[in-house]
């Protein structure tokens, strides 16, 4: 078939990958324009864009696709077939419809229950045991489209957001690889969504990533857990006079209680209930370390975190 594929992140990659090997013919791979990044501020391709350039497919990199002269050249593609994963530009209408089966894509829920930006974090954020990643249909609603193909995904209880995403990843690449084959034979069918049980994943704020510690354990675990690698939810702790941010990267239920944010041995943290122990950290400007190295480093440590 003739494809048009979009994406931006590392998550899109394999998903590209499975549809070359596949021996579909990559007509056009869409992805976010180069941005300035680093020291330099050098303009840095996406990791989209760098596979497709070393597959020797053409690169489209559009600020929007709402302009005629945009859509123009969409269509003039003359694809079967649009991949989207992850791509980051809103899909007007006559994008959706350019394709002559229409836009696939690869949503990291189980819709309609996270639909939205940020969906592998909310599930953990908010202690889901499971998730899933879907094939859908495209449309003009925000992840309203009916879904083709899907997966479950558990949630292991200290699971982190980064680990999920890598499980989605190479899940997703062959549940896309299976839609294609299904595609093909004309035997992919398509169920609407639920009508009950929607909710949105908006995008992660930088105001909700601060920990506070006057929730119970088990929501600071979930907070600590869903926003690990990136964005990160932190503390600021006192050393050497001077309160310094520290992330949690890791971290499992702990023993003990007392006021929040009252630290109760090594990096064990009381919470609003019960307490949260802290097994990888990253203070600012440092790399991530385990909690044994963390503590070597800091001295005596304050009674209190902030």
């Amino acid at each position: 078939m003739r494809v048009v594929f979009m994406g931006t992140p590392e998550f899109s990659v394999p998903t590209l990958t499975e549809i070359v090997s596949g021996g579909h013919e990559v007509v056009a791979v869409y992805t976010r324009a180069p941005k300035p990044a680093g020291r330099g501020q050098e303009e840095r391709k996406s990791p989209v864009h760098l596979a497709a350039e070393a597959f020797g497919l053409p690169v489209f990199t559009p600020r929007s696709l709402k302009g005629e002269a945009e859509q123009i050249i969409f269509a003039s593609h003359d694809a079967d077939v649009a991949i989207v994963v992850a791509y980051g530009l809103l899909l007007p209408k006559p994008i959706l419809e350019a394709p002559r089966l229409g836009c696939l894509n690869l949503h990291g829920s189980l819709l309609p229950r996270w639909r939205g930006a940020a969906p592998i974090q909310r599930a953990i954020m908010a202690g889901d045991r499971q998730t899933g990643i879907q094939v859908m249909q495209m449309e003009e609603g925000l992840d309203t489209g009916p879904i083709g193909l899907g997966e479950v995904i558990a949630i292991s209880p200290d699971m982190t957001a980064g680990e999920l995403h890598d499980t989605m990843m190479v899940v997703g690449a062959d549940l896309m690889g299976r839609a294609f084959a299904a595609l093909e034979r004309d035997s992919l069918q398509f169920t609407p969504q639920a009508e009950d049980g929607a909710l949105y994943a908006k995008k992660i704020e930088k105001a909700e990533t601060r920990i506070d510690w006057s929730r119970p354990a088990a929501e600071v675990h979930n907070h600590i857990r869903g926003l690990s690698p990136f964005p990160g939810a932190w503390f600021e702790i006192e050393l050497g006079g001077k309160l310094v941010r520290v992330k949690a990267l890791r971290s499992t239920l702990g023993q003990g209680t007392g006021a929040p944010g009252e630290l109760l041995g090594d990096l064990t943290i009381a919470c609003g209930e019960g307490a949260v122990r802290l097994t990888q950290v990253q203070r600012e400007g440092k790399g991530a370390m385990d909690a044994a190295t963390f503590l070597r480093g800091a001295g005596t440590l304050p009674a209190i975190v902030h």
